[in-house]
């Protein structure tokens, strides 16, 4: 299938998958279970808030995304997972579905990228963090990763969602956005 072909949520659901995906596969077994940035969640954790969170809001919708995977071998798992997920976003109508959402009446595709794709993003650094593997964002994803924050409003700092913004630990953008998401990026 050609980039052309597929529709806004999936390409922007497979462009952040890609490189959360290769630090998940770049993890290795005893760092799962290390602290990561999110306070009392291991690596191991952060994966599964990631595939529950995803699994209830599509459940919620009525859709079928079979049984939650087993997180033993969290790769395996997660790759398990987001293959379903990358099916069903696959299918325009899907997408396009209209509900009422949290902020008011939206799509499914428009809550996918506002948050569940969002949190692709910021969840690669904290699972990358816990096994001290290099996570740098492109332009791109921290302008993603802004503009999802914003678009939150205070909602950004309820309970489940980010932490109180912190002090950066350095001036760049990557320390500046992940500190406003509650999280210290050493410089």
């Amino acid at each position: 299938m050609s980039t052309s072909s597929i529709n806004t949520t999936a390409l922007r659901h497979r462009h952040a998958n890609a490189p959360l995906t290769d630090v998940i596969d770049a993890v290795d077994a005893e760092a799962w279970n290390k602290q990561s940035p999110c306070e009392g969640w291991t690596a191991r954790d952060v994966v599964a808030h990631i595939v529950d969170t995803q699994r209830e809001f599509l459940i919620g919708r009525g859709l079928d995304v079979g049984e939650r995977p087993d997180l033993d071998d969290p790769a395996t798992g997660w790759r398990e997972h987001t293959g379903r997920v990358a099916t069903l976003l696959a299918d325009d109508t899907l997408v396009d579905a209209p509900y009422e959402g949290y902020f008011g009446p939206t799509t499914l595709g428009a809550t996918f990228e506002q948050f569940y794709i969002w949190d692709l993003l910021v969840h690669r650094w904290d699972i990358a963090q816990s096994a001290g593997i290099p996570a740098a964002f492109t332009d791109a994803e921290l302008d993603r990763m802004e503009a999802g924050a914003d678009s939150f409003g205070d909602a950004l700092y309820m309970d489940s969602v980010c932490k109180s913004g912190v002090e950066a630990a350095s001036d760049d953008r990557q320390s500046q956005i992940l500190a406003r998401l509650g999280r210290r990026a050493e410089g």
